[in-house]
């Protein structure tokens, strides 16, 4: 009878501990909703700034992309930020930063300012996307990982969604001030519900506060060897210090990991995701939805399936592994943008072509938001090697910045002068050459611990080996 009690408590304590190690992710992934928001809300307000203040295409591209500028000075910042304040406090400074230029937006008085202000905001973006999935790899246990990783890019999709969503409930006004204020809310929230949250154990441990990590992975942990284990692994980790740069420059296989990590951001923001999420309602313009209501309401049902399909990458990571969901999610890209410049050539005349087209740009958001989107962050999370790690994760994130900058930049460019057709018949080559570019170079890193990556990056293994 006491052992089967036992077991029992044993089994309680066990689903206690799972339940706060998912609540513990759940509030630091709340860092990629304010990110989410952020693109969000920017496609919906566009429209009515670009009405109130009489700007141009190139204003209105310079206005979207600025928040990338700043993003990338923010993931540059936070590399230095995580290693000496730490995670917690890091995502801390992010959040208050984040709803304080969320004010500063919603009270610009002209475009200028305007751009001032997503600077700012970027620049809080840049440290949340950077330091939430490094937080959330230093919290989850191995397990856990790749789906408490995938956490951020759901609540980064939720973001979008409620952005899309309340820039409908404003457009009937056509306030874009209110549309880029209220996602102050959300960030002072985070703020509060950071201050709960635990340090990183592996921080607390590279600043010699041994005793309060292991009583952070004791609450996270169910089982006392496996936090044996991990204090050991982490100890020995750490006595290799952070040389970032230096090791960049001497060690050969550590470059292969960081250039792998910039292949792959580059190559996130190359399916062209984020100019489907800027410009959403220029898009369903060019598919015949006139009105401003209709482009927004399509907006909506964007934000919703890309929701949806981040549950498909959450769900499958850990049993299917990285790689067979990146070539499905490449083609699948690559054939829905193919059929949108299709639809786009003939032109999109009757019902039939609209609804085709309508399609073709869903699945394309289906086939990001199940691989892409979380797949590529947690590669770049787990193929850095300890020593290198904030380093290689900040190049990374800093890379991925500049390449949604560019995209963002020139996406109404391309469509003024390269045509419509084919600015959607480019992105979907690129998305084909991606299938190609995983297949040589991206390991399977789903049953393999960071230690055994590192082991095989160091020892020289061509990167698709990297997991084995």
């Amino acid at each position: 009878m006491s052992s089967a009690h036992h077991g029992l408590s044993a089994h309680a304590a066990g689903s206690h501990k799972r339940f706060q190690v998912v609540m513990t992710c759940a509030i630091a992934a709340l860092a990629g909703l304010l990110f989410g928001l952020d693109i969000g809300v920017i496609s919906g307000a566009l429209p009515f700034i670009a009405k109130q203040f009489h700007v141009s295409d190139k204003v209105q591209e310079w206005i979207v992309s600025s928040m990338m500028v700043g993003a990338a000075l923010g993931a540059l910042l936070s590399g230095w930020m995580a290693k000496a304040i730490g995670r917690k406090y890091s995502l801390m400074i992010g959040a208050a930063l984040f709803a304080c230029a969320s004010a500063v937006c919603a009270f610009s008085p002209d475009p200028r300012f305007l751009i001032g202000g997503r600077v700012l905001l970027g620049i809080a973006v840049g440290i949340a996307s950077f330091t939430a999935p490094l937080y959330l790899s230093e919290i989850a246990p191995r397990t856990m990982r790749g789906a408490m990783i995938s956490l951020n890019q759901l609540m980064i999709t939720v973001g979008i969604l409620a952005a899309f969503l309340s820039n409908t409930a404003f457009s009937g006004t056509g306030n874009w001030h209110w549309m880029l204020g209220v996602i102050a809310f959300p960030a002072l929230a985070l703020l509060a519900g950071l201050l709960l949250l635990p340090q990183s154990p592996r921080w607390l441990m590279s600043v010699r506060r041994e005793k309060e990590a292991q009583t952070v992975l004791e609450h996270l942990r169910t089982d006392s060897k496996e936090i044996d284990v991990e204090m050991r692994e982490i100890r020995d980790q750490l006595k290799i210090t952070q040389e970032g740069w230096g090791l960049f420059r001497s060690n050969p296989n550590f470059r292969r990991s960081v250039w792998l990590g910039v292949l792959l951001q580059i190559m996130q923001q190359l399916t062209g995701i984020n100019v489907v999420m800027y410009y959403a309602p220029r898009i369903f313009g060019l598919a015949g939805y006139g009105s401003a209501h209709d482009q927004l309401w399509g907006t909506v049902i964007v934000g919703a399936v890309n929701v949806a399909s981040t549950f498909i990458a959450i769900g499958l990571v850990d049993r299917w592994g990285r790689k067979p969901i990146l070539y499905i999610g490449f083609t699948v890209m690559a054939a829905s943008l193919a059929t949108l410049g299709a639809m786009l050539h003939i032109g999109i005349t009757s019902g039939t072509t609209q609804m085709v087209a309508v399609a073709a740009l869903l699945l394309f958001i289906v086939g990001f938001a199940m691989s892409a989107g979380p797949m590529i962050w947690i590669l770049c999370a787990e193929i850095q090697p300890i020593k290198g790690r904030d380093f290689g994760i900040a190049a990374s994130t800093f890379v991925n910045w500049i390449a949604n900058t560019v995209a963002g930049a020139t996406f109404l460019t391309l469509l003024n002068t390269f045509g419509h057709a084919q600015t959607f018949w480019l992105y979907a080559a690129l998305n084909a050459l991606f299938i190609l570019v995983t297949l040589r170079y991206v390991p399977e890193t789903r049953s393999a611990s960071l230690e055994q990556i590192e082991r095989n990056l160091m020892a020289g293994k061509p990167l698709r080996q990297l997991g084995q």
